[in-house]
């Protein structure tokens, strides 16, 4: 299938859409309406206040510190579920009763057009997002006013990934109205972990170009180069192919010994490594869509080709990998997925000589935790780690075994949940350390077998999945065995993938 095809044939013709431009995928603006109907819905049926208003603030631009040059803008996830708009600095309001929405808009002046271009009228704005009510924000108490809310519901709660607090709207004005800041968080939280159909192909068309931006960085790596040309040729294709202009997260590009380090890429340590001969690449990227993120890890050998240390410890890792995807279903715990890939890697490890003994002991003095210290995977959506993970009337966080401990969700799997599933093996120095120098895990250990590993760095393999009444869906199309990934690397198997063009 020739995926550019396919996505022109998912254009909405004569129907209001973001997009990139042509060959890019055109996102009906009713995808956001939809989401503005369920919550009034989800709202209605907690017996909500009759005459409610709910009040949620966009993002506004972010100042290069003491300058004035902003950071680009990337529009409030929240806000961009409920309303699709990709401007910064403004409000928006749902009408619990009716399921009326308005938006309100800054006032600029003339002379915003000399650096900005052309200022949007109120009806352009109408036209462009499908909202008949369009006022500007210097209006927004009067109109509150008119609309006389029993109760203003504004987004207040903390987020269980970064621990940090969502955004509340506020605006001079507010204190003369009855403001309730505790229903809303948990209710569009919980909303945003099912994704609508329209919302699963954007999904789709976002994980598609991330595949095929790996696809294409798997055949031009080469000894000699350093990782941030890896990262930028990630880069340009997502932009340049799939009208990808943001990234979900800081691109991941780690050889060698970097590939252990999970969160590598940072400042500190910038994809800056020359790629060296022998070496193992895990390269975590996942272009970001109009918000729709995606999160794909390939891992393999920079030459193409694997030994049999590689080989091993690939295979272990991709039957992890694939023990959870055929085990996902609704019903099954993460927890339990988790558990699952552990002992799948457990059992290969002690097939390869690194550990012994007996595989439920293992797993209860942490030796998996040793060699994969994150969590299963995470959801996925308008962030890259999505949010719902731990919300009230949910599993809360196990910590029974060490490295269940790093869940960012402990939920029962349900249909149209959207996750990722990225089990990992690292050779972490510090950690290598403690399995051979703790007691209670050393017995478990081959120490000359597993020190050979010592700079190996890792290898985790990730996939976007969707959660159907049948089971899970891999939405992600790399060559993931062996075999396919020596193939693709030699320049074979064109046939499997029609790469977007």
């Amino acid at each position: 299938m020739n995926s550019k095809k396919c996505f022109r044939e998912c254009s909405n013709h004569g129907e209001a859409t973001l997009n990139m431009g042509p060959g890019t995928y055109s996102i009906p603006l009713k995808l956001f309406q939809q989401n503005r109907n369920r919550l009034v819905e989800r709202l209605k049926a907690r017996n909500v206040q009759n005459g409610s208003v709910v009040l949620l603030e966009g993002g506004d631009d972010v100042p290069f510190y003491d300058t004035d040059t902003t950071y680009l803008f990337r529009q409030e996830s929240y806000f961009m579920w409920a309303f699709g708009i990709t401007e910064p600095g403004c409000f928006g309001a749902i009408e619990v009763d009716t399921g009326i929405a308005h938006i309100f808009i800054p006032k600029f002046p003339q002379e915003y057009e000399v650096w900005m271009g052309k200022i949007l009228k109120k009806e352009e704005w109408s036209k462009k997002y499908v909202i008949q009510n369009v006022h500007y924000i210097d209006d927004m108490l009067d109109v509150l006013c008119t609309l006389n809310p029993s109760t203003i519901l504004t987004l207040k709660g903390i987020n269980t990934d970064s621990k940090f607090c969502a955004k509340e709207a506020s605006f001079e004005g507010i204190k003369k109205f009855s403001v309730n800041n505790t229903i809303l968080f948990n209710e569009i939280a919980d909303l945003r972990v099912f994704k609508t159909d329209l919302e699963i192909e954007v999904l789709k068309y976002v994980i598609e170009i991330s595949s095929a931006a790996h696809r294409h960085v798997m055949r031009t790596v080469t000894v000699g180069k350093t990782e941030y040309q890896c990262e930028s040729v990630f880069l340009h294709y997502c932009y340049e192919v799939g009208g990808c202009r943001h990234v979900s997260y800081t691109c991941i590009c780690g050889t060698g010994h970097n590939a252990s380090i999970l969160h590598y890429g940072h400042a500190g340590a910038p994809n800056a490594s020359i790629i060296k001969e022998g070496e193992m690449c895990l390269f975590d990227m996942g272009a970001n869509y109009f918000g729709y993120a995606s999160d794909i890890t390939c891992s393999y050998p920079v030459n193409g080709k694997f030994t049999n240390d590689q080989k091993m410890i690939y295979n272990a890792v991709l039957n992890a990998n694939l023990a959870v995807l055929k085990s996902a279903k609704p019903g099954v715990s993460w927890t339990d997925l988790h558990i699952i890939a552990n002992i799948s890697l457990l059992e290969d490890l002690r097939k390869g000589g690194l550990i012994k003994g007996d595989i439920q002991e293992m797993l209860k003095a942490g030796v998996a935790a040793i060699f994969q210290p994150h969590g299963l995977g995470h959801f996925l959506g308008l962030d890259v780690h999505d949010v719902g993970g731990y919300l009230p009337g949910n599993p809360p966080r196990p910590s029974h075994i060490p490295g269940v401990d790093k869940l960012r969700t402990a939920r029962i799997l349900e249909e149209r949940m959207v996750l990722t599933i990225e089990p990992g093996c690292y050779f972490i120095d510090h950690l290598m350390d403690k399995a051979v120098t703790d007691a209670h895990l050393s017995k478990y250990f081959d120490a000359a077998i597993f020190n050979r590993f010592r700079g190996f760095g890792g290898v985790r393999i990730e996939d976007d999945v969707l959660v159907t009444k049948d089971g899970a869906v891999n939405l992600t199309r790399v060559p993931r065995t062996v075999e396919e990934i020596e193939n693709w690397m030699a320049g074979k198997d064109d046939d499997k993938y029609q790469e977007c063009r």
